[in-house]
């Protein structure tokens, strides 16, 4: 039955989210973007980052007004007054970093993807078990009002048997850019693939068979990746990512009583519409594209996992996380994709 309105976002109590005392590991672009997000919608605070340039690392913290600096994580994770650490290294250095920082007794919150594989992200979640501490990957897209919105509809059965996903994400980037270099485990499928996957993960499961083509870019990394996922539930997903070019980023979520177009980029602040399968009534999603800016709901829904005595996600558990890192790890597979820690 097509529904007579969208739903309306959950969102926690402001007193039921306690302000987090926050240490920032890498002070780099991602990082600055999650530091203005949480100065300007949250009472989280932010109180160390550490890095390895001592000139750069005090810049983010004159800029973000963050009282103490480290030039490295170990200095850092000694800090007593410090309940969680947002880890936005390089993708490989996600899950030694995580591991550190939850050996010290810390919440980590780590960029996506939570790990270079399936194997290094089982790894960090029998760590956080045994240090009863919460460890959530940065998806940030799965915290945001619109995904909110989206899993509602999946969950109450609003689309009918679901038949088909499509979805793109690909940028053109210069040759110089760190996602052409092997040593920083480069190429589409940590940064842009990821959405794609997760978003398929999301929307039908865990794949239950995938076939992938790639193709190489100068370096020696993946540059582009087309994928044929069938979930369990039979719905076939359709994905491409690519370094070499721009492409429209939309998504499409195709059951038998209805279908969800996605603007592009899919994944970010914006627009959607649900038709209904007649074609006579449509539900219609809009948001400012503020992007970035919405990267505060991650770190006020960990906050409030904190809060409830919590050490999984029930937005992003880790076998959501693991289920796309197994997903990946078979496409890379297939393409002949090994990244150098794992030589």
């Amino acid at each position: 039955m097509f529904p007579t309105a969208l739903p309306t976002p959950e969102t926690a109590h402001p007193q039921a989210i306690p302000a987090l005392r926050w240490g920032i590991l890498g002070p780099g672009w991602i990082a600055a973007h999650f530091a203005k997000s949480l100065r300007e919608n949250s009472s989280q605070k932010l109180v160390a980052v550490a890095g390895r340039n001592a000139e750069k690392t005090q810049a983010f913290a004159d800029k973000w007004a963050i009282p103490h600096t480290f030039s490295s994580a170990e200095e850092m994770l000694a800090m007593d007054d410090l309940d969680v650490i947002y880890i936005a290294t390089p993708h490989n250095h996600h899950f030694p970093d995580g591991l550190q920082a939850l050996r010290a007794g810390k919440h980590v919150l780590i960029e996506k993807p939570l790990a270079l594989n399936a194997t290094e992200g089982a790894q960090l979640k029998a760590e956080a078990k045994r240090q009863g501490v919460l460890c959530m990957e940065a998806m940030w897209c799965d915290f945001t009002p619109k995904y909110a919105v989206l899993r509602q509809l999946l969950a109450d059965g609003a689309l009918g048997e679901l038949h088909t996903l499509i979805a793109d994400h690909g940028e053109f980037f210069t040759p110089d850019h760190r996602i052409f270099n092997a040593d920083l485990a480069g190429g589409p499928m940590l940064d842009l693939g990821s959405y794609l996957i997760a978003f398929s993960v999301m929307t039908g499961g865990a794949p239950t068979w995938v076939q992938a083509i790639g193709q190489l870019a100068e370096g020696g990394v993946n540059g582009q990746a087309s994928m044929l996922l069938q979930h369990a539930n039979g719905m076939h997903s359709v994905l491409n990512t690519t370094l070499f070019s721009n492409t429209p980023g939309r998504a499409v979520i195709a059951g038998r009583d209805a279908t969800i177009v996605l603007d592009g980029q899919f994944y970010a602040p914006g627009g959607f519409v649900m038709t209904s399968s007649q074609g006579n009534k449509t539900l219609r999603w809009e948001e400012p594209l503020n992007r970035y800016d919405q990267l505060y709901h991650e770190a006020e829904h960990l906050a409030w996992c904190v809060g409830q005595g919590l050490i999984d996600s029930p937005v992003r558990p880790l076998s959501t996380s693991l289920m796309t890192l197994s997903a990946m790890d078979e496409v890379r597979s297939q393409l002949g994709i090994v990244f150098n820690e794992e030589k």
